[in-house]
């Protein structure tokens, strides 16, 4: 197999036509390259002229040693790493496929010197890490909720617990509406959120110019919507930016805990996605609603309501203190 560096373009045109999640657009790259430290490599593993794997990186380089990680922390993204797309349906050759993509890009990135720090989130697609495991690097499990969306609306709303529907319809009963905004939508609900983060001493690593640039660019191409909740007077009270790619809506940013005359509105805007994706809003081939998390016990209290799927997906990185050590430096220096 043949491991090639590839431009944006070809990136692009390399792309499977499913299987790959929101932030392996060359949209979505082309945003994050321009606000991450460090240098954005697209590989490709290659039989022939045929595309058969795919990884973006982003590369830091100083005089201690070298930093390969996909995604890189701090900005809002959850998973990234490798896609293979065999010809074969045949277990074999599918294994065969992904372990000599993954040992081609481990040596294109030398993961092997005692000098490079390597951490990659697969997709929920990427359904195999092993070949990492085998190469002396770490494995952990993680898990998101998918939430399989039809075009019986029906049928879903008596699929969600007791007590979620019911926030639904009380919430329906308000003097409120939920409608898609653009910009100005996106900057209120950004703000909410880093307010949010701020009144409960935590960090919140996403900057304003990274959010907008990163939404515009996705806007341009119908994979973002930024939902908002407003009360009888036109006020802002909540808002989700989603984002989308061929398959999925991912619930990205937002969904501050807001209420209205005592009822929370939250679900509402929850309930408002889903019906436009049964709808095919933006996007015909999207079928799933990605949660974007189930590892947090408060938080799944919330999110098992929807009665979605819950799916793995998988962290490989080295091993010990240095990795630590760089993922914390690497967030820094991206501020």
């Amino acid at each position: 197999m043949e491991i090639r560096r590839l431009s944006l373009a070809e990136w692009s045109d390399a792309l499977p036509d499913d299987g790959f999640e929101v932030f392996h657009t060359p949209e979505a790259l082309d945003a994050l390259a321009a606000h991450a430290n460090g240098d954005l490599r697209l590989y490709g593993g290659f039989k022939g002229e045929r595309p058969v794997g795919l990884a973006p990186v982003f590369v830091r380089t100083q005089a201690i040693g070298t930093a390969a990680l996909s995604p890189p922390p701090g900005f809002g993204i959850p998973r990234l790493g490798p896609l293979v797309m065999p010809a074969s349906p045949k277990q074999r050759k599918r294994e065969r496929v992904n372990g000599r993509f993954t040992e081609g890009l481990l040596e294109e990135l030398d993961v092997g010197a005692s000098t490079t720090l390597f951490r990659m989130v697969c997709p929920t697609s990427y359904p195999d890490p092993r070949p990492f495991g085998w190469s002396a690097l770490s494995m952990t499990p993680s898990f998101t909720y998918h939430l399989p969306v039809t075009a019986d609306t029906d049928a879903m709303l008596k699929s969600f617990s007791k007590s979620l529907r019911r926030e639904i319809t009380d919430a329906e009963e308000l003097d409120v509406s939920v409608e898609v905004g653009g910009r100005d939508a996106v900057r209120r609900i950004y703000e909410q959120a880093r307010d949010r983060y701020d009144e409960q001493d935590r960090t919140f690593s996403l900057t304003w110019p990274y959010v907008r640039d990163l939404t515009d660019a996705l806007s341009g191409v119908d994979r973002c919507r930024p939902y908002v909740v407003r009360d009888g007077d036109g006020d802002f009270r909540s808002g989700i930016v989603v984002l989308y790619s061929n398959d999925a809506a991912y619930f990205w940013l937002g969904g501050a805990i807001a209420t209205v005359d005592g009822t929370a509105v939250n679900s509402l805007i929850h309930w408002r996605i889903v019906e436009d994706i049964a709808a095919g809003e933006p996007r015909e081939s999207v079928d799933t609603y990605d949660l974007m998390g189930a590892n947090t016990e408060r938080i799944c209290q919330y999110k098992s309501k929807f009665g979605a799927e819950l799916v793995p997906y998988y962290t490989v990185e080295s091993e010990g203190a240095g990795m630590r050590a760089a993922k914390t430096a690497y967030r820094l220096l991206s501020q």
